[in-house]
């Protein structure tokens, strides 16, 4: 994929060309990127993008680690720290995502209002949460390792089964359930009873930040302007190149994950509301840190600041767009 050149950017080869390669296959969540790459906005800021998928056999700080990349995505709060845990030296620069779209979901029912509710029922999770989010839950709610049933991310045991709970993603399976199950489920999601975890963050090798921090600003700066016109302006562009990366995301599954972006505030809520798109605090990684520590994921004597760099983001960067 490419970007016609045109008089308002740097020709070709005067742009720096970076690879940044995501956590998944090419969906509305990764939206901004593909729009800042379609309306040449990464053009203008000197950069000449490609998006390498991710998927299931992607590692992406491997790959950074190994050069394979410059930049890639961070699913959530656990990779950054993991990183630093195991001693290598890639940050999180900017946070997209101000809220982690995770989610439990039950079918319509009446004894389940909250995630309070939940406690002592069985609930169908991933291998990956047990380490990350189910701690918290474990904390915060008291429920206990012996709720744990298998998610294989195969919604038909959810559906048939009408005292199912299973976790997801904000914008994917509470879709999917009301599509194939016709019924609307309810969804809990994590952020907005609590969970501190920021989401699809940008990561990016110490030894960019030290060398090459002029590239690192202008992708930053990029990303917030190509997130801000993906969100509030005309996502078409964005949207064309996702579908060619890949075809099994129709319309109707990127309309309604757009939707739940902006009527949830998974981008803009929080911080960001007031210091930009994409913004990141030390407190809101202290929380997350202590909390996760707190539940033995981390010792409390890791150097979780080592985790991110604040210094490209927080600058109001097309704040004015969306106020």
């Amino acid at each position: 994929m490419s970007c016609s050149n045109n008089s308002s950017t740097p020709p070709r080869d005067a742009l720096t060309k970076v690879t940044f390669v995501t956590d998944w296959k090419a969906q509305a969540e990764h939206g901004g990127f593909y729009q800042g790459m379609a309306k040449g906005i990464y053009r203008a800021h000197g950069i000449d993008l490609q998006i390498r998928q991710g998927g299931p056999d992607i590692n992406v700080p491997q790959l950074l680690a190994g050069g394979a990349a410059e930049f890639g995505m961070g699913s959530n709060g656990f990779i950054p720290l993991n990183i630093v845990k195991e001693g290598v030296p890639l940050r999180a620069v900017l946070a997209v995502f101000q809220k982690d779209p995770q989610v439990l979901m039950t079918h319509p029912r009446n004894d389940i209002k909250s995630l309070a509710d939940i406690k002592g029922k069985p609930v169908m999770i991933s291998d990956s949460a047990i380490t990350t989010f189910w701690p918290w839950l474990k904390s915060k709610y008291g429920y206990s390792d012996s709720q744990i049933r298998k998610y294989t991310f195969n919604l038909a045991p959810f559906l048939v089964d009408g005292s199912a709970i299973q976790e997801g993603y904000l914008s994917s399976e509470p879709f999917m359930a009301e599509k194939e199950g016709k019924f609307k489920p309810n969804v809990f999601l994590l952020a907005d009873n609590g969970y501190p975890g920021y989401a699809n963050m940008v990561l990016v090798s110490q030894k960019w930040i030290d060398e090459r921090p002029k590239i690192v600003q202008e992708f930053v700066d990029a990303t917030i302007e190509s997130w801000t016109d993906y969100l509030y302006g005309d996502a078409s562009a964005g949207n064309k190149l996702i579908r060619q990366d890949n075809p099994e995301m129709t319309d109707d599954l990127i309309a309604q994950a757009i939707e739940k972006m902006k009527s949830y505030g998974i981008a803009m809520s929080g911080d960001a509301t007031t210091l930009g798109l994409g913004s990141m605090t030390d407190e809101r990684w202290k929380t997350f840190f202590d909390t996760m520590s707190a539940e033995g994921l981390y010792p409390a004597s890791l150097d979780y600041k080592k985790a991110y760099d604040l210094r490209f983001v927080n600058k109001k960067v097309a704040l004015e767009k969306i106020q």
